[in-house]
């Protein structure tokens, strides 16, 4: 899995037990997917579909520092399925796992368009290829 985001958690990151509030933790979660997605697809126009359970292991405090990382599991047809986990920098403990997050690709009407990409590709790589 590779990590691509790191937050600091602050205090407006916390809940009642001023530990990380999980509603904070999904968010950027779905943020960090939704910029993964449109990265691959090449597409502005992609929304989440679904998250399969959520499994909060730990969690964390104010000051320590989380990584999101992402995974794909596959390619669909306009759809990209991803699972995650959110890690604890700071002590190395998993504060919540996601094993299927699907985002869809949409066209210019809102409905779901084939995006015929069928692995993960690199920045770099496209670059490299327009030269």
């Amino acid at each position: 899995m590779r990590f691509h985001t790191r937050k600091w958690v602050k205090p407006e990151d916390l809940n009642a037990n001023n530990t990380l509030f999980g509603g904070r933790v999904l968010a950027w979660i779905d943020e960090e997917c939704a910029l993964y997605s449109i990265i691959q697809l090449e597409n502005k126009k992609v929304v989440t579909k679904y998250m399969s359970e959520i499994n909060f292991m730990s969690t964390a405090e104010k000051g320590d520092i989380i990584e999101i990382g992402i995974e794909v599991v596959k390619f669909g047809k306009s759809s990209l399925t991803l699972n995650c986990e959110v890690r604890n920098k700071m002590n190395h403990e998993t504060i919540v796992t996601v094993d299927n997050i699907i985002m869809v690709n949409l066209g210019e009407d809102g409905k779901p368009l084939s995006h015929n990409k069928t692995k993960i590709e690199y920045v770099k790589d496209r670059l490299a290829a327009q030269s």
